[in-house]
């Protein structure tokens, strides 16, 4: 199967990582739900990587479930900062080196600490961007836990 060589691409590679690429049909706005739906899993075990800063400006990465959102206040508390908010997208390119939609927590271009939901661990597959809009990799989520520093936090709530 052809799929793109991005920097996450390589950082797998790197570590050795078995992955599943999985490439699609990019749409605009269509989220962690047009991309389950398109690979016919649960949107729960799709895993999407958002960028925030603290309101000291110190931006971080957080991995959450695609059918829930971050609860910045939760989280701004669990950091002991006053705010956390979502930067902007072109914000986010800068860090990442991804456009937004493309995001992955592998190869950033800034390193930040990336913080996980930590249900995510609990699954036995996760679908995470692979580094490119329409591409997702299948791993499991322990690879993150090998790969990248990460710190697991309770900050969910349903949309």
């Amino acid at each position: 199967m052809n799929y793109p060589i991005t920097p996450a691409i390589r950082a797998l590679r790197e570590k050795k990582v078995d992955f599943e690429p999985h490439v699609f049909d990019y749409v605009e706005k269509g989220g962690t739900r047009h991309s389950a739906e398109v690979l016919k899993v649960d949107e729960h075990a799709v895993v999407k990587t958002l960028i925030f800063e603290t309101s000291e400006k110190k931006p971080l990465i957080v991995l959450m479930h695609g059918d829930f959102q971050v609860s910045t206040k939760n989280l701004a508390r669990y950091l002991n900062v006053k705010t956390v908010a979502p930067v902007a997208p072109e914000k986010a390119s800068k860090l990442t080196g991804y456009l937004v939609g493309g995001t992955s927590p592998f190869g950033t271009k800034t390193k930040m600490p990336i913080y996980a939901e930590k249900t995510i661990f609990e699954l036995s597959k996760i679908y995470i961007n692979g580094g490119k809009r329409g591409f997702l990799v299948a791993i499991e989520p322990r690879v993150l836990r090998d790969v990248l520093q990460i710190e697991a936090v309770e900050v969910a709530i349903k949309e």
